[in-house]
């Protein structure tokens, strides 16, 4: 049985597993490697571009080197490649973090919305009323497809377990140093240009699907609009779930103060809080497409 094979199946197993169970609440190995990256933090940090590619290059490569153990021991085991799978995958907590935004919003709990919004993204939730919350959520959803679902299972079918986990380690130290701020501007740089890299294709791949699953309306605007974002992925996502959706995104967002100002995509409404239970609802038919192409390509 081939390579491609086994980690067809077992990545498929794992989408499974994740859509029944989604995160593990504890002992999470995302958590844990989290956990490792923040002491390596404290001993490698200083504000400077080649300390961060230490810090990046330690981490990542460590992954690797466990994945490549783990695919070693488990001799192409469909067991090992899904618990692999599932661990890295983080589509169901997403949708479940969406559904909980809408649930508050509906109820008009926005306190609590505002209070909840740090689980999705970065954005200060203080000054924004619910179409503004609304917009918040639609866009993590959509960007985190690609984050959090497709493109682990690009990863681990190019790359096997070692795949899987170096993306997985690449994304968490993105999210956790990855910011344009005094402290991490330099440090974070290597760190963000990584998930730049480890994106450019999954990004696309996902705007596809979107598009794919959805129809016309997703291509036109993804190719007409998926460039305006600063970000040289978020934006394929944002743009085909726009079009997907029939609403607009884009617009001021404020990040620990510093207010951006990005480029609308998109010829529909603000979205609204129903648009939110829509959002989480193309991120798993995305999710299981990919899956599909996936076992297609076995």
């Amino acid at each position: 049985m081939s390579l491609m094979r086994v980690s067809g199946e077992g990545l498929l197993l794992g989408v499974a597993l994740d859509a029944l169970f989604g995160d593990p609440k504890r002992w999470h190995p995302v958590a844990g490697f989290g956990r490792v990256a923040s002491r390596v933090e404290r001993s490698v940090y200083g504000d400077s571009r080649w300390r961060g590619v230490v810090f990046a290059g330690v981490l990542v490569g460590g992954a690797g080197a466990v994945g490549l153990v783990l695919e070693r021991v488990g001799r192409g085991s469909v067991l090992v490649t899904a618990g692999c799978t599932w661990a890295v995958l983080g589509g169901t907590s997403l949708g479940r973090e969406g559904l909980l935004m809408a649930g508050l919003l509906e109820r008009g709990d926005l306190a609590a919305a505002r209070e909840r919004l740090p689980h999705l993204c970065a954005r200060d939730p203080s000054g924004l009323d619910g179409e503004g919350l609304a917009r918040a959520v639609v866009e993590s959803v959509a960007e985190n497809t690609s984050d959090a679902a497709v493109a682990p299972l690009v990863w681990g079918a190019v790359g096997g377990i070692p795949g899987l986990l170096m993306y997985r380690a690449v994304n968490t130290l993105d999210a956790m140093v990855g910011y344009r701020n005094p402290r991490y501007e330099r440090f974070g740089w290597a760190a963000a240009r990584l998930d730049d890299v480890a994106n450019w294709v999954p990004a696309r791949v996902t705007g596809g699907l979107v598009a794919l699953c959805s129809g016309s309306d997703a291509w036109r605007v993804l190719r007409r609009d998926g460039m305006k974002h600063p970000s040289p992925n978020a934006g394929r996502c944002e743009a085909a779930f726009a079009g997907a959706l029939g609403v607009r995104l884009g617009g001021v967002n404020e990040y620990g103060g510093q207010v951006e100002r990005r480029p609308e995509m998109g010829d529909g409404r603000a979205p609204e809080v129903r648009d939110i239970r829509r959002a989480v609802g193309l991120s798993a038919v995305v999710t299981f497409a990919a899956a599909a192409v996936i076992w297609s390509l076995r």
